[in-house]
């Protein structure tokens, strides 16, 4: 019968070998993976439903009225990030000169820092996350490389011991050290390459509602008053 030789380079025997920092290294990249594609599956949700919403912009100037406007924008746009614009354009069209610190800014000033306050917002919602995201793919792999030496200096520990250097005896231990560079790498690049993409998404979605802002600034100060008048 053919003995059961124990493979050293197996998940298992590092994990059985490692000590308390050793696994708080694994199970600190564990959550940071775990974190990470949290962040990407639903940050990716989001600005595809985005995008989606993004042609709503024109059915909003097709339509009849400003009340018809934001109800079909408001239909549309399932992440809430143009609506908000054509929602306080609306209500400050109903409100008037209501008596408020901002009521004493000139009509043009009110809209605009109305519009400026929904922008802000929207760009807090697009890039929440992102930060986390790109703090993972920076770390990431700078984490594992704190596995990897610490199990190397194990390696070289147990041969000072031993008093004999023997190929067989620290090469299991260096390559299975070497895992913990992988996994850092492996956690690090689906992030990077998420920020990124999730970036760009952002400054597409960032200069099309500046431009829709600054369309319903031209309205809200001069058509909706022409019309009034």
């Amino acid at each position: 019968m053919t003995p059961i030789v124990e493979n050293q380079f197996s998940l298992a025997h590092y994990w059985l070998q490692g000590d308390a920092i050793s696994h708080a290294v694994a199970y600190l990249l564990l959550l940071m993976s775990l974190a990470s594609w949290y962040l990407i599956l639903s940050k990716t949700w989001s600005a595809w439903r985005v995008r989606r919403s993004a042609g709503a912009v024109d059915a909003f100037w097709d339509a009849p009225g400003m009340q018809d406007a934001v109800a079909a924008l408001t239909l549309a746009d399932r992440e809430n990030v143009f609506a908000p614009l054509a929602l306080l354009g609306a209500a400050h069209l109903k409100s008037g000169a209501a008596a408020s610190l901002g009521a004493q800014m000139a009509p043009a000033e009110q809209i605009t820092r109305i519009l400026r306050l929904a922008i802000h917002r929207a760009t807090a919602r697009l890039e929440s996350g992102l930060t986390l995201l790109a703090s993972i793919g920076a770390t990431a792999p700078f984490v594992g490389l704190l596995g990897t030496v610490w199990g190397i200096y194990h390696a070289l520990a147990a041969v000072s011991t031993a008093g004999v250097v023997q190929i067989d005896k620290i090469a299991g231990p260096v390559g299975e050290a070497l895992i913990m560079t992988a996994f850092g790498l492996t956690v690090a690049i689906p992030a990077v390459l998420a920020y990124n993409g999730l970036n760009r998404v952002n400054r597409l979605t960032l200069a099309e509602l500046d431009a829709f802002a600054h369309d319903l600034h031209a309205y809200l100060t001069t058509g909706a008053r022409a019309r009034v008048a």
